[in-house]
């Protein structure tokens, strides 16, 4: 069963940095797009970054560094100079075919098919 599985989540302090995973089992990651997702309490899911199918070099936003290992078949999301405005949890995503995304990707929510359950990214002192 093709499934994502989101880790990597906890209570960090503000400035420290985080890695989060999204692992893919049942299909390989390599062929998809892969947007990373936010949600906070109370307010709507956002998109954090995203790549592209194929190789999906990796890129960086801001703090926002999204990059894959593809001999694990995982997607990173790192994330440096935690604030507390982070806070919520993360979602990877997949639009619905491989190959979709391949040129460049964006991240329209109703394009991601997809969803781990998340993981939950607390910043505080």
């Amino acid at each position: 069963q093709a499934q994502l599985v989101e880790s990597g989540g906890g209570l960090v302090q503000p400035g420290e940095s985080l890695r989060l995973s999204c692992v893919a089992s049942g299909f390989t990651l390599d062929a998809y797009a892969t947007g990373w997702f936010r949600q906070a309490p109370g307010r709507e899911r956002e998109g954090v970054a995203c790549i592209t199918s194929g190789e999906g070099v990796s890129s960086r936003t801001g703090r926002f560094t999204i990059s894959r290992d593809h001999a694990k078949n995982t997607v990173y999301l790192e994330i440096d100079s935690l604030k507390p405005e982070d806070t919520g949890t993360y979602y990877c995503a997949t639009p619905p075919g491989a190959g979709d995304m391949f040129r460049l990707c964006d991240l329209d929510l109703d394009q991601y098919s997809y969803w781990g359950q998340g993981t939950q990214v607390t910043v505080a002192s």
